[in-house]
């Protein structure tokens, strides 16, 4: 269980329930009043080293972005919603945006007016809208210290037309088991090899873990993706992702491999990861690769064109093998 080393809070948090939940929940915990939680200027003056120390305040405060941005690929649309950022510390994570803005977790506690408006949204459409809640945070992980996750679902259950999705690295999927989600949400299951798990992916879920609550999710009626994600193209990365896919192919219940879709994204890399990880976790490794990589806008890179193109045509093989009736949605 999370206890945050403390909290910084918008005063406005108070004129909502669960922002008075929260302080209650840690009366005991030191905090600290905010004017803006985008703008914490003690934690911008923070060195790159303390970069895992500071994952362990929470900031409360309450989301003034309600805007809705176009997504073409598992959902219509990407949706703000309770919370930004997260505990955990994969040094990938695109959240890390702008060096201590985006280190640790925000929760937003105006939920209400939130799911009013994908509420609202899905029901005055002709068509069937997806809306993707959890492209900024990790909704099981924020459940665990709001159960925003578990009052989401039990709220969206009954709108008449309209799908939840998010995607999630962590096991903590009891709660949400019961709740009667209608065929509404979509949960996406992010897997990786162990070894860039253990090396990389810093305070998640093993992948027997993730594995383990895919099948019980799936049990529990909600519909299954499943990302490999992000692709990082270690040294041994062919033998690695072979075996992740044979790992898979081994453990899900037939269920699960009877319907799941998948997608795949490789890794995109930042000179802002490079300099928080030098400092942050100087014994970890480098995910840099000069040798294999190029630059993709300002300051970010990704793997050459000839390199993805092999590793591709590598992935698709084995998920021919081993899932050949699954539908892969992408890979980018």
């Amino acid at each position: 269980m999370f206890k945050p080393k403390a909290i910084y809070f918008e005063k406005e948090i108070m004129n909502y329930p669960l922002g008075k939940e929260l302080m209650d929940k840690y009366k005991e915990v030191p905090k600290i009043e905010i004017e803006n939680h985008n703008n914490i200027e003690e934690m911008r003056k923070k060195s790159n080293r303390e970069f895992a120390d500071m994952k362990r305040n929470l900031i409360i405060g309450v989301r003034k972005t309600h805007k809705f941005v176009e997504n073409h690929k598992t959902s219509d649309y990407l949706v703000p919603y309770t919370s930004s950022g997260c505990i955990a510390a994969c040094m990938y994570c695109y959240l890390v945006c702008n060096y201590n803005k985006c280190a640790y977790l925000r929760l937003f506690v105006n939920r209400e007016a939130m799911l009013e408006k994908i509420i609202k949204t899905a029901e005055k459409s002709e068509k069937e809208l997806t809306f993707e809640i959890g492209s900024n945070s990790d909704l099981i992980l924020e459940n665990t210290i709001t159960n925003n996750l578990k009052w989401t679902i039990e709220n969206f259950q009954k709108v008449k037309q309209g799908k939840l999705t998010f995607p999630t690295k962590f096991d903590m999927v009891d709660d949400i088991l019961p709740l009667n989600h209608q065929g509404k949400v979509i949960i996406r299951m992010s897997v990786n090899p162990e070894e860039i798990i253990n090396r990389v992916e810093f305070g998640t879920s093993r992948l027997k873990g993730r594995i383990e609550a895919i099948n019980k999710l799936k049990e529990a009626g909600y519909s299954i993706g499943i990302l490999i994600a992000p692709v990082i193209l270690v040294e041994n990365w062919k033998l690695l992702y072979q075996e992740l896919i044979q790992r898979l192919a081994e453990e899900l219940s037939e269920a699960v491999k009877k319907e799941a879709f998948f997608e795949i994204i490789f890794m995109t890399y930042s000179y802002i990861h490079t300099k928080i990880n030098e400092e942050a976790f100087p014994n970890a490794i480098s995910l840099y690769d000069k040798e294999n990589m190029t630059g993709r806008g300002r300051g970010k890179y990704w793997y050459k064109n000839e390199i993805r193109g092999e590793a591709e045509l590598f992935l698709r093989e084995q998920m021919s093998h081993y899932f050949p009736h699954n539908k892969i949605e992408y890979i980018v």
